[in-house]
């Protein structure tokens, strides 16, 4: 299942697998919220693995909201303590959560691309019902690159909506090799970008990306 598990999935693990990252991150127990995260049925979200990360294991984040001191918890849990697995929310259904003033800028991003997914503050608040999202939140969206009308042209697309958003756009163009930063697509297509996979990182070019054609 590792290798199925493509970073940003929103994942839930079992009772004995949560008891197991307890016991193996007994400072977690001090953090009320932690300890009773599974127990809320909330998610967890798959990560790029670190170097500490034993192999087979899947590398796991929990982002806290700022209320907990906006800590970034990782850990890691064998495959079969995953009982559940979903892609990160779409925008349109993680919309109702977003404040009143970002609903214009979300209205433009769906009829770019309806199939848009986001997996910052705005989804973490959709899906646990706790406040992330503050006056300084970015929104951390995922445009599949195989959901794109004009390829080509997203990049640019995404700019102009940026331009005039109220906040931070943050994200990646997602495509078979994985994730590129939206703003390193704006520019030649000989311009080398940062592909983040499953595995770690690669570079090609910014044609080869939109293409699919990497070697």
């Amino acid at each position: 299942m590792a290798e199925s598990l493509a970073r940003h999935t929103m994942v839930k693990a079992s009772a004995a697998g949560w008891a197991a990252v307890m016991s193996r991150h007994p400072e977690l127990a001090s953090e009320p919220i932690i300890d009773g995260w599974a127990r809320a049925d909330r998610p967890l979200i798959v990560r790029r693995p670190a170097c500490s990360d034993a192999a087979g294991m899947i590398p796991l984040g929990l982002p806290l909201p700022p209320s907990h001191g906006k800590r970034r918890i990782a850990f890691a849990l064998a495959p079969g303590d995953i009982i559940a697995s979903a892609p990160p929310p779409s925008l349109a259904d993680a919309a109702a959560a977003a404040p009143a003033r970002w609903r214009e800028t979300i209205g433009l991003l769906l009829q770019l691309l309806p199939e848009t997914r986001t997996f910052g503050s705005l989804a973490w608040q959709h899906l646990t019902g706790l406040p992330y999202l503050s006056d300084s939140s970015d929104l951390d969206l995922l445009w599949p690159l195989s959901s794109a009308r004009q390829t080509d042209t997203l990049p640019s697309d995404i700019g102009r909506i940026a331009n005039q958003a109220p906040m931070r756009l943050d994200g990646e163009i997602v495509g078979r090799a994985g994730g590129v930063q939206w703003r390193e697509l704006i520019g030649a297509d000989d311009d080398e970008v940062l592909v983040k996979g499953p595995a770690g990182v690669i570079s090609t070019t910014r044609a080869a990306f939109l293409t699919g054609n990497l070697s």
